[in-house]
């Protein structure tokens, strides 16, 4: 595993790791807030802030804004592949509305199973940057070995706190699968406007489509709770949006040298490693978190060696 797929992989890895460590503050916030949906649009509205203050200051980043603008208006840009953020409110809102009812647990088996799965076929389509890759056996057996690695990883996690049946159940599973398979849609489509324009402009456009989705989402909440009573004070939760400017940018150039399979693969092991470094400062090392680490690890390997390195 050399070249841009070693230097690849080690970007998926980080942002694995910024994913990881977002998701905690993200949880956190969302614990004082009483609302993780409340929390996940403030963590989108300040990485906006953040964004907007850079290309306020910077004439390099706006004019990469205006190539992407140009790019949609001569059609080598697609305008649906501007909606890449509304994936990303999509999976806040499903974690919202699924996770009481079906757990942590089968609620992230479900997400890492449709965006693994989706991304054989956002790769095969050639919706990233990178262009085609077919689906072979052993890209298969990684994506595969991939999902088993998180479910032996979420075999502690959380039960559900209440139970739903029948077709309720199907609906419930299904919500963070399609989650998934739109989180492999936004990273390819993410990446193909930031080849045009450059990774923060499709950072942007991304916060901005995700902060308006969010938004929307979250009016029937402002009409029958309010807004919270209370914020909390300290600085670092509201750290989130920041650490997501810089992992989704640089999503956006990792997958135009990697493909969305093995951009998958590298962020889930990174947030596993990261998960069990977190732990193991925490005193909650496990086995089973170490296993399930070199399980995924052992499909990154596999799907970087079924993966065709392209220089350009």
């Amino acid at each position: 595993m050399v070249g841009r797929n070693g230097l690849g992989a080690i970007f998926g890895f980080c942002i694995g790791a910024g994913v990881a460590v977002q998701g905690r503050i993200n949880g956190a916030l969302g614990a004082e807030l009483g609302d993780g949906v409340a929390a996940a649009t403030i963590s989108f509205g300040t990485g906006l802030l953040v964004l907007l203050i850079a290309f306020a200051l910077s004439p390099s980043l706006r004019a990469g804004l205006g190539e992407v603008r140009t790019a949609v208006t001569d059609g080598s840009v697609r305008p649906w592949h501007l909606l890449g953020g509304v994936c990303g409110a999509f999976f806040v809102a499903s974690q919202g509305l699924t996770i009481a009812a079906i757990g942590v647990t089968a609620f992230t088996v479900a997400v890492v199973a449709g965006q693994l799965l989706s991304s054989l076929v956002v790769d095969r389509l050639g919706l990233a940057p990178n262009g085609r890759t077919p689906v072979t056996p052993w890209r298969l057996v990684a994506a595969v070995l991939g999902i088993a690695g998180v479910m032996l990883s979420a075999g502690g996690g959380s039960a559900p706190t209440s139970t739903a049946t029948g077709v309720s159940d199907l609906l419930l599973i299904a919500l963070p699968a399609l989650a998934g398979i739109g989180l492999a849609w936004q990273q390819a489509v993410n990446g193909r406007v930031g080849a045009v324009g450059g990774p923060f402009p499709a950072t942007l456009i991304n916060f901005t489509v995700g902060l308006i989705a969010l938004c929307l989402f979250n009016l029937y909440t402002l009409f029958t709770d309010g807004l919270p009573t209370r914020f909390p004070t300290a600085p670092w939760l509201y750290l989130g949006g920041v650490i997501g400017v810089a992992f989704i940018a640089l999503a956006a150039i990792t997958v135009g040298m990697i493909g969305v399979l093995l951009l998958g693969l590298t962020s889930v092991a990174g947030q596993l490693v990261a998960a069990m470094l977190l732990d193991a400062a925490a005193g909650r090392l496990s086995p089973t978190a170490v296993a399930s680490c070199v399980i995924v690890l052992a499909a990154v390997v596999l799907a970087a060696r079924a993966t065709p390195s392209v220089d350009r």
